[in-house]
Protein backbone atom coordinates (compact mmCIF):
# COMPACT_ATOMS: atom_id res chain seq x y z
CA UNK A 1 0.00 0.00 0.00
CA UNK A 2 1.34 3.42 -0.79
CA UNK A 3 1.54 5.87 1.60
CA UNK A 4 0.02 9.20 0.69
CA UNK A 5 2.87 11.91 -0.51
CA UNK A 6 2.57 14.27 2.36
CA UNK A 7 3.73 11.01 4.63
CA UNK A 8 6.61 10.62 2.24
CA UNK A 9 8.06 13.92 2.18
CA UNK A 10 11.32 14.91 3.43
CA UNK A 11 9.98 17.56 6.03
CA UNK A 12 7.34 15.24 7.80
CA UNK A 13 10.43 12.09 7.50
CA UNK A 14 12.57 14.91 9.67
CA UNK A 15 9.50 15.21 11.83
CA UNK A 16 9.08 11.66 12.56
CA UNK A 17 13.40 11.50 13.33
CA UNK A 18 13.19 14.59 15.94
CA UNK A 19 9.88 12.98 17.69
CA UNK A 20 11.74 9.78 17.83
CA UNK A 21 14.79 11.54 19.38
CA UNK A 22 12.41 13.48 21.68
CA UNK A 23 10.19 10.62 22.83
CA UNK A 24 13.43 8.64 23.24
CA UNK A 25 15.07 11.85 25.60
CA UNK A 26 11.40 12.35 27.09
CA UNK A 27 11.62 8.64 28.38
CA UNK A 28 15.33 9.04 29.85
CA UNK A 29 14.52 11.95 31.54
CA UNK A 30 11.36 10.55 33.11
CA UNK A 31 13.51 7.77 33.86
CA UNK A 32 15.11 9.46 36.00
CA UNK A 33 12.47 11.55 37.64
CA UNK A 34 10.84 8.94 38.88
CA UNK A 35 14.01 7.05 40.07
CA UNK A 36 14.90 10.45 41.72
CA UNK A 37 11.70 11.28 43.03
CA UNK A 38 10.80 7.69 44.38
CA UNK A 39 14.57 7.89 45.97
CA UNK A 40 14.06 10.94 47.55
CA UNK A 41 10.66 10.29 49.22
CA UNK A 42 12.72 6.79 50.18
CA UNK A 43 15.42 8.74 51.84
CA UNK A 44 13.04 11.23 53.62
CA UNK A 45 10.54 8.37 55.14
CA UNK A 46 13.76 6.45 56.13
CA UNK A 47 15.02 9.90 57.96
CA UNK A 48 11.47 9.98 59.72
CA UNK A 49 11.17 6.26 60.79
CA UNK A 50 15.02 6.79 62.17
CA UNK A 51 13.84 9.83 63.70
CA UNK A 52 11.35 8.31 65.16
CA UNK A 53 13.40 5.16 66.66
CA UNK A 54 15.65 6.97 68.33
CA UNK A 55 12.68 9.08 70.18
CA UNK A 56 11.79 5.88 71.68
CA UNK A 57 14.53 4.37 72.48
CA UNK A 58 15.66 7.45 74.20
CA UNK A 59 12.40 6.85 76.27
CA UNK A 60 13.55 3.00 76.71
CA UNK A 61 16.91 4.18 77.95
CA UNK A 62 15.73 7.16 80.10
CA UNK A 63 12.36 5.04 81.60
CA UNK A 64 12.74 1.34 80.29
CA UNK A 65 10.60 -0.81 78.44
CA UNK A 66 7.22 -0.30 80.42
CA UNK A 67 7.49 3.35 79.66
CA UNK A 68 8.25 3.10 76.18
CA UNK A 69 4.73 0.71 75.79
CA UNK A 70 3.08 2.93 77.26
CA UNK A 71 4.44 6.08 74.88
CA UNK A 72 3.74 3.26 71.85
CA UNK A 73 -0.07 2.86 73.71
CA UNK A 74 -0.11 6.63 73.18
CA UNK A 75 1.50 7.24 69.81
CA UNK A 76 -0.82 4.07 68.42
CA UNK A 77 -3.94 6.53 69.14
CA UNK A 78 -2.41 9.73 67.58
CA UNK A 79 -2.99 10.92 64.41
CA UNK A 80 0.90 10.05 63.46
CA UNK A 81 1.62 8.03 60.33
CA UNK A 82 3.76 5.39 62.32
CA UNK A 83 3.15 1.78 61.92
CA UNK A 84 4.35 0.66 65.74
CA UNK A 85 5.57 -2.82 66.86
CA UNK A 86 7.03 -3.68 70.62
CA UNK A 87 7.82 -7.63 71.32
CA UNK A 88 9.51 -9.24 74.21
CA UNK A 89 13.44 -11.31 73.61
CA UNK A 90 11.51 -14.41 72.36
CA UNK A 91 9.20 -12.20 69.29
CA UNK A 92 5.79 -12.01 71.42
CA UNK A 93 3.94 -9.00 70.48
CA UNK A 94 3.71 -7.01 73.60
CA UNK A 95 1.79 -3.92 71.94
CA UNK A 96 1.76 -1.93 69.06
CA UNK A 97 -0.76 -0.69 66.00
CA UNK A 98 0.45 -3.98 64.11
CA UNK A 99 0.01 -7.61 64.73
CA UNK A 100 2.84 -8.94 63.56
CA UNK A 101 6.47 -8.11 62.20
CA UNK A 102 7.09 -8.08 59.01
CA UNK A 103 10.97 -9.13 59.41
CA UNK A 104 11.52 -12.45 58.62
CA UNK A 105 15.12 -14.40 60.07
CA UNK A 106 15.75 -11.11 62.46
CA UNK A 107 19.26 -11.41 63.50
CA UNK A 108 19.48 -8.75 66.05
CA UNK A 109 21.09 -6.47 63.87
CA UNK A 110 19.09 -3.19 62.54
CA UNK A 111 17.04 -4.23 59.39
CA UNK A 112 14.56 -2.77 56.94
CA UNK A 113 11.82 -4.42 55.78
CA UNK A 114 9.42 -3.28 52.73
CA UNK A 115 5.99 -4.71 52.99
CA UNK A 116 2.13 -4.19 52.43
CA UNK A 117 -0.24 -3.05 55.09
CA UNK A 118 -4.25 -3.75 54.72
CA UNK A 119 -6.35 -0.67 55.80
CA UNK A 120 -10.29 -0.95 56.01
CA UNK A 121 -12.04 2.33 54.45
CA UNK A 122 -14.96 3.90 55.22
CA UNK A 123 -17.26 1.61 53.36
CA UNK A 124 -15.84 -1.74 55.05
CA UNK A 125 -13.21 -2.51 52.08
CA UNK A 126 -10.21 -3.85 52.60
CA UNK A 127 -7.11 -2.13 51.13
CA UNK A 128 -3.23 -2.61 50.47
CA UNK A 129 -0.71 -0.20 51.04
CA UNK A 130 3.09 -0.47 50.50
CA UNK A 131 5.03 0.30 53.75
CA UNK A 132 8.44 0.60 55.01
CA UNK A 133 9.91 -0.17 58.69
CA UNK A 134 13.14 -0.41 60.98
CA UNK A 135 13.34 -3.34 63.27
CA UNK A 136 16.14 -3.46 66.00
CA UNK A 137 17.05 -4.74 69.33
CA UNK A 138 16.86 -2.92 72.03
CA UNK A 139 19.78 -3.49 74.80
CA UNK A 140 17.35 -5.54 77.53
CA UNK A 141 16.43 -7.48 74.44
CA UNK A 142 13.41 -6.62 73.95
CA UNK A 143 12.76 -5.72 70.05
CA UNK A 144 11.46 -2.61 68.73
CA UNK A 145 9.75 -2.21 65.42
CA UNK A 146 8.64 1.41 63.66
CA UNK A 147 7.51 1.86 60.58
CA UNK A 148 5.89 4.05 57.52
CA UNK A 149 2.82 3.98 55.56
CA UNK A 150 4.51 5.29 51.65
CA UNK A 151 1.51 4.46 49.63
CA UNK A 152 0.82 8.18 49.75
CA UNK A 153 4.42 9.04 48.46
CA UNK A 154 4.31 6.50 45.69
CA UNK A 155 1.26 7.81 44.78
CA UNK A 156 2.42 11.44 44.34
CA UNK A 157 4.86 9.97 42.48
CA UNK A 158 2.99 8.14 40.48
CA UNK A 159 0.62 10.96 39.54
CA UNK A 160 4.18 12.89 38.84
CA UNK A 161 4.99 10.70 36.08
CA UNK A 162 1.56 10.28 34.44
CA UNK A 163 1.74 13.50 34.16
CA UNK A 164 5.10 13.84 32.20
CA UNK A 165 3.49 11.14 30.15
CA UNK A 166 0.23 12.77 29.14
CA UNK A 167 2.69 15.63 28.17
CA UNK A 168 4.88 13.26 26.12
CA UNK A 169 1.95 12.32 24.35
CA UNK A 170 0.99 16.09 23.68
CA UNK A 171 3.69 16.77 22.55
CA UNK A 172 4.07 13.81 20.41
CA UNK A 173 0.76 14.58 18.67
CA UNK A 174 1.05 18.22 18.35
CA UNK A 175 4.54 17.38 16.57
CA UNK A 176 2.78 14.88 14.54
CA UNK A 177 0.27 17.79 13.61
CA UNK A 178 2.71 20.35 12.93
CA UNK A 179 5.08 17.68 11.19
CA UNK A 180 2.04 17.39 8.40
CA UNK A 181 1.52 21.08 8.71
CA UNK A 182 4.67 21.95 7.43
CA UNK A 183 5.19 19.37 4.59
CA UNK A 184 2.21 20.73 3.23
CA UNK A 185 3.90 23.71 2.81
CA UNK A 186 6.51 23.13 1.87
CA UNK A 187 5.32 20.62 -0.77
CA UNK A 188 3.41 23.71 -1.78
CA UNK A 189 6.65 25.69 -2.11
CA UNK A 190 8.72 22.98 -3.58
CA UNK A 191 5.34 21.94 -6.12
CA UNK A 192 5.86 26.04 -7.43
CA UNK A 193 9.56 25.33 -8.09
CA UNK A 194 8.74 22.10 -9.58
CA UNK A 195 6.31 23.51 -12.34
CA UNK A 196 8.67 26.20 -13.48
CA UNK A 197 11.43 23.76 -13.95
CA UNK A 198 8.88 21.54 -15.90
CA UNK A 199 7.37 24.77 -18.03
CA UNK A 200 11.08 25.87 -18.80
CA UNK A 201 11.69 22.03 -19.64
CA UNK A 202 9.06 22.62 -22.03
CA UNK A 203 10.44 25.65 -23.80
CA UNK A 204 9.22 28.52 -21.76
CA UNK A 205 11.59 30.49 -20.86
CA UNK A 206 9.62 33.17 -19.74
CA UNK A 207 8.25 31.00 -16.65
CA UNK A 208 9.10 32.44 -13.33
CA UNK A 209 8.80 31.41 -9.59
CA UNK A 210 6.45 32.96 -7.28
CA UNK A 211 8.24 35.53 -4.48
CA UNK A 212 6.07 35.40 -1.77
CA UNK A 213 7.80 38.21 0.02
CA UNK A 214 8.31 36.20 3.91
CA UNK A 215 12.35 36.85 2.95
CA UNK A 216 12.91 33.11 4.25
CA UNK A 217 14.84 30.48 2.42
CA UNK A 218 12.36 29.52 -0.37
CA UNK A 219 11.99 32.71 -1.72
CA UNK A 220 15.72 33.04 -1.37
CA UNK A 221 15.85 29.88 -3.38
CA UNK A 222 12.60 31.11 -5.97
CA UNK A 223 15.02 34.47 -6.35
CA UNK A 224 18.01 32.56 -7.24
CA UNK A 225 16.19 30.49 -9.38
CA UNK A 226 14.48 33.68 -11.33
CA UNK A 227 18.12 34.99 -11.49
CA UNK A 228 19.28 32.12 -13.24
CA UNK A 229 16.21 31.78 -15.59
CA UNK A 230 16.64 35.81 -16.55
CA UNK A 231 20.36 35.29 -17.37
CA UNK A 232 19.53 31.92 -19.29
CA UNK A 233 16.95 34.08 -21.42
CA UNK A 234 19.30 36.95 -22.09
CA UNK A 235 21.90 34.26 -22.89
CA UNK A 236 19.56 32.72 -25.40
CA UNK A 237 18.11 35.73 -26.62
CA UNK A 238 21.76 36.99 -27.03
CA UNK A 239 22.84 33.82 -29.03
CA UNK A 240 19.56 33.99 -31.40
CA UNK A 241 20.57 37.97 -31.82
CA UNK A 242 24.13 36.82 -32.39
CA UNK A 243 22.56 34.60 -35.18
CA UNK A 244 20.62 37.14 -36.97
CA UNK A 245 23.10 39.77 -36.64
CA UNK A 246 25.54 37.76 -38.15
CA UNK A 247 23.60 36.38 -41.09
CA UNK A 248 22.34 40.58 -41.44
CA UNK A 249 25.86 41.96 -41.10
CA UNK A 250 27.47 39.51 -43.75
CA UNK A 251 25.08 39.80 -46.63
CA UNK A 252 26.02 42.92 -48.16
CA UNK A 253 29.77 42.17 -47.95
CA UNK A 254 29.40 38.66 -48.62
CA UNK A 255 27.31 40.21 -51.62
CA UNK A 256 29.81 42.79 -52.83
CA UNK A 257 32.51 39.71 -53.00
CA UNK A 258 30.04 37.79 -55.07
CA UNK A 259 29.46 40.69 -57.30
CA UNK A 260 33.40 41.65 -57.51
CA UNK A 261 34.47 37.77 -58.32
CA UNK A 262 31.59 37.65 -60.98
CA UNK A 263 33.20 40.77 -62.21
CA UNK A 264 36.52 39.65 -62.36
CA UNK A 265 35.38 36.48 -63.95
CA UNK A 266 33.85 38.07 -66.93
CA UNK A 267 36.63 40.41 -67.54
CA UNK A 268 39.04 37.19 -67.23
CA UNK A 269 36.95 35.67 -69.62
CA UNK A 270 37.14 38.35 -72.41
CA UNK A 271 40.64 38.89 -71.49
CA UNK A 272 40.84 42.19 -69.91
CA UNK A 273 41.60 41.23 -66.39
CA UNK A 274 44.85 39.53 -65.12
CA UNK A 275 43.32 36.63 -62.75
CA UNK A 276 46.25 37.20 -60.10
CA UNK A 277 44.71 40.71 -59.47
CA UNK A 278 40.77 39.53 -59.48
CA UNK A 279 42.32 36.78 -56.76
CA UNK A 280 44.29 39.37 -54.66
CA UNK A 281 41.44 41.40 -54.43
CA UNK A 282 39.40 38.51 -53.54
CA UNK A 283 41.30 37.79 -50.86
CA UNK A 284 41.28 40.77 -49.19
CA UNK A 285 37.74 41.12 -49.82
CA UNK A 286 37.52 37.68 -47.86
CA UNK A 287 39.71 38.67 -45.34
CA UNK A 288 37.17 42.23 -44.26
CA UNK A 289 34.53 39.76 -44.29
CA UNK A 290 36.08 37.53 -41.68
CA UNK A 291 37.10 40.52 -40.21
CA UNK A 292 33.30 41.87 -39.94
CA UNK A 293 32.63 37.99 -38.69
CA UNK A 294 34.79 38.60 -35.95
CA UNK A 295 33.61 42.15 -34.89
CA UNK A 296 30.09 41.04 -35.08
CA UNK A 297 30.87 38.05 -33.04
CA UNK A 298 32.89 40.31 -30.12
CA UNK A 299 29.92 42.17 -29.82
CA UNK A 300 27.05 39.15 -29.73
CA UNK A 301 29.00 38.15 -27.44
CA UNK A 302 29.45 40.96 -24.81
CA UNK A 303 25.97 41.22 -25.37
CA UNK A 304 24.90 38.15 -24.62
CA UNK A 305 27.02 37.73 -21.76
CA UNK A 306 25.98 41.36 -19.98
CA UNK A 307 29.80 41.13 -18.37
CA UNK A 308 33.16 40.59 -19.50
CA UNK A 309 33.93 37.34 -19.33
CA UNK A 310 37.16 36.08 -16.85
CA UNK A 311 37.36 39.66 -15.43
CA UNK A 312 41.19 40.32 -13.72
CA UNK A 313 42.84 43.43 -11.69
CA UNK A 314 45.61 44.59 -13.74
CA UNK A 315 47.42 48.01 -14.01
CA UNK A 316 45.40 50.18 -17.22
CA UNK A 317 48.83 51.78 -17.33
CA UNK A 318 50.87 48.96 -18.46
CA UNK A 319 47.99 48.30 -21.16
CA UNK A 320 48.10 51.77 -22.23
CA UNK A 321 51.70 51.79 -22.75
CA UNK A 322 51.71 47.93 -24.82
CA UNK A 323 49.11 49.76 -27.31
CA UNK A 324 50.84 53.15 -27.57
CA UNK A 325 54.39 50.91 -28.08
CA UNK A 326 51.89 49.64 -31.23
CA UNK A 327 50.69 52.45 -32.88
CA UNK A 328 54.14 55.22 -32.47
CA UNK A 329 55.28 53.46 -35.27
CA UNK A 330 52.61 53.38 -37.38
CA UNK A 331 52.20 57.28 -36.64
CA UNK A 332 55.21 57.99 -37.97
CA UNK A 333 54.98 56.55 -41.18
CA UNK A 334 51.90 58.85 -41.55
CA UNK A 335 53.86 61.67 -40.53
CA UNK A 336 51.63 62.38 -37.27
CA UNK A 337 53.29 63.51 -33.97
CA UNK A 338 52.15 60.55 -31.32
CA UNK A 339 52.70 61.47 -27.43
CA UNK A 340 51.07 59.55 -24.60
CA UNK A 341 50.38 59.91 -20.86
CA UNK A 342 49.72 57.44 -18.32
CA UNK A 343 49.15 58.07 -14.72
CA UNK A 344 50.79 56.10 -12.14
CA UNK A 345 48.64 53.67 -9.37
CA UNK A 346 45.52 52.78 -11.29
CA UNK A 347 43.87 49.47 -11.09
CA UNK A 348 40.53 48.33 -13.23
CA UNK A 349 39.16 45.35 -12.76
CA UNK A 350 38.01 43.32 -16.92
CA UNK A 351 38.96 41.29 -19.67
CA UNK A 352 42.54 42.85 -20.77
CA UNK A 353 42.27 41.36 -24.39
CA UNK A 354 38.71 43.12 -24.67
CA UNK A 355 40.02 46.32 -23.58
CA UNK A 356 43.21 46.22 -25.41
CA UNK A 357 41.17 45.37 -28.47
CA UNK A 358 38.99 48.49 -28.02
CA UNK A 359 41.38 50.50 -27.58
CA UNK A 360 43.17 49.33 -30.45
CA UNK A 361 40.05 50.11 -32.39
CA UNK A 362 40.02 54.23 -31.31
CA UNK A 363 43.38 54.65 -32.54
CA UNK A 364 42.90 52.70 -35.67
CA UNK A 365 40.10 55.42 -35.82
CA UNK A 366 42.54 57.90 -34.43
CA UNK A 367 45.34 57.16 -37.31
CA UNK A 368 42.82 56.41 -39.88
CA UNK A 369 41.15 59.59 -39.75
CA UNK A 370 44.16 62.08 -38.72
CA UNK A 371 45.97 63.94 -41.79
CA UNK A 372 50.24 63.96 -41.77
CA UNK A 373 51.02 66.47 -39.95
CA UNK A 374 48.75 66.16 -37.14
CA UNK A 375 49.01 65.00 -33.85
CA UNK A 376 47.10 61.94 -31.78
CA UNK A 377 47.32 61.93 -27.89
CA UNK A 378 46.61 58.92 -25.31
CA UNK A 379 45.85 59.40 -22.07
CA UNK A 380 45.30 56.91 -19.30
CA UNK A 381 44.27 58.90 -16.21
CA UNK A 382 41.96 58.70 -12.68
CA UNK A 383 38.77 61.32 -13.27
CA UNK A 384 37.84 63.16 -9.94
CA UNK A 385 35.18 60.61 -9.59
CA UNK A 386 37.42 57.54 -9.03
CA UNK A 387 37.18 56.56 -12.64
CA UNK A 388 39.36 55.45 -14.87
CA UNK A 389 39.47 56.74 -18.25
CA UNK A 390 41.29 55.46 -21.21
CA UNK A 391 41.34 58.64 -24.10
CA UNK A 392 42.46 59.21 -27.44
CA UNK A 393 42.57 62.66 -28.76
CA UNK A 394 43.52 63.57 -32.47
CA UNK A 395 43.38 66.39 -34.91
CA UNK A 396 41.11 64.97 -37.64
CA UNK A 397 37.63 65.96 -38.93
CA UNK A 398 36.02 65.08 -35.87
CA UNK A 399 32.10 63.86 -35.82
CA UNK A 400 29.44 66.41 -35.67
CA UNK A 401 27.62 66.22 -32.27
CA UNK A 402 24.36 65.65 -34.31
CA UNK A 403 25.72 61.97 -35.31
CA UNK A 404 27.86 61.08 -32.09
CA UNK A 405 25.29 59.06 -30.84
CA UNK A 406 24.46 57.34 -34.59
CA UNK A 407 28.09 56.43 -35.20
CA UNK A 408 28.56 54.04 -32.62
CA UNK A 409 25.98 52.29 -34.11
CA UNK A 410 26.83 48.97 -36.20
CA UNK A 411 27.94 49.62 -40.18
CA UNK A 412 27.20 53.46 -39.49
CA UNK A 413 29.60 55.73 -41.95
CA UNK A 414 29.71 59.09 -42.43
CA UNK A 415 29.87 60.88 -45.32
CA UNK A 416 32.96 61.80 -44.98
CA UNK A 417 34.63 58.45 -44.28
CA UNK A 418 33.06 56.42 -47.53
CA UNK A 419 36.46 56.60 -48.77
CA UNK A 420 37.75 55.19 -46.07
CA UNK A 421 38.49 50.49 -45.69
CA UNK A 422 36.49 49.53 -42.51
CA UNK A 423 32.64 48.53 -41.92
CA UNK A 424 31.21 50.76 -39.58
CA UNK A 425 32.25 48.20 -36.52
CA UNK A 426 34.94 49.42 -34.77
CA UNK A 427 33.24 52.23 -32.26
CA UNK A 428 30.28 49.47 -31.55
CA UNK A 429 32.91 47.29 -30.31
CA UNK A 430 34.22 49.82 -28.21
CA UNK A 431 30.99 50.80 -26.90
CA UNK A 432 30.14 46.58 -26.21
CA UNK A 433 33.33 46.74 -24.40
CA UNK A 434 32.80 49.77 -22.16
CA UNK A 435 28.66 48.31 -21.35
CA UNK A 436 30.39 45.41 -20.35
CA UNK A 437 32.53 46.41 -17.72
CA UNK A 438 30.02 48.52 -16.43
CA UNK A 439 31.43 51.48 -18.15
CA UNK A 440 30.73 53.71 -21.08
CA UNK A 441 31.62 55.54 -24.37
CA UNK A 442 31.92 59.68 -24.55
CA UNK A 443 32.40 61.41 -27.72
CA UNK A 444 33.83 64.76 -27.64
CA UNK A 445 35.25 67.49 -29.76
CA UNK A 446 39.28 67.36 -29.73
CA UNK A 447 41.28 70.35 -29.73
CA UNK A 448 39.69 72.59 -32.09
CA UNK A 449 40.08 73.65 -35.72
CA UNK A 450 43.76 74.58 -36.01
CA UNK A 451 44.53 75.79 -39.66
CA UNK A 452 43.38 72.99 -41.95
CA UNK A 453 42.64 70.35 -39.20
CA UNK A 454 40.11 69.64 -37.08
CA UNK A 455 38.40 70.51 -34.88
CA UNK A 456 39.14 66.87 -33.96
CA UNK A 457 37.48 63.84 -32.19
CA UNK A 458 37.99 63.07 -28.57
CA UNK A 459 36.83 59.51 -27.50
CA UNK A 460 37.26 58.34 -24.21
CA UNK A 461 36.41 54.86 -22.55
CA UNK A 462 35.63 55.61 -18.95
CA UNK A 463 35.38 52.37 -16.64
CA UNK A 464 34.62 51.96 -12.82
CA UNK A 465 37.57 52.23 -10.31
CA UNK A 466 38.57 48.54 -9.52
Amino acid sequence: MRLPRILRTTPFRLTLLFLALFASAASAFLAYIYVATAGEATRRTDQEIRREMRSLTDVYYRAGVDAVNQSLIERAASERPFLYLLMDPKGQRVSGSIEESPVEAFKGEPTWATFQVTDVDVQGRETKHPARGLQQRLTGGEILFVGADVGADEAYVGKIVNALWGAVVLVVILGLAGGVLVSRNVSRSMASLTDVVDRVRNGELGARAHVRGARDEFDELAQGVNDMLDRLERSMAGHKHAGDAIAHDLRSPLTRLRARLEAAFLDVEAGKGDPRQALAQALEDTDGVLKTFGAVLSIARLQAAGQAPDPVIFDPAELGADIAELYEPLCEDKDIDFDAEFAKDLTVRGNREFLAQALANILDNAVKYTPAGGAIMLRVRRRSSGEVEFSVTDTGPGVPETDRERVIQRFVRLENSRNEPGAGLGLSLVAAVAEAHGGRLELDEGPGKVGDMGPGLRVALILPRA
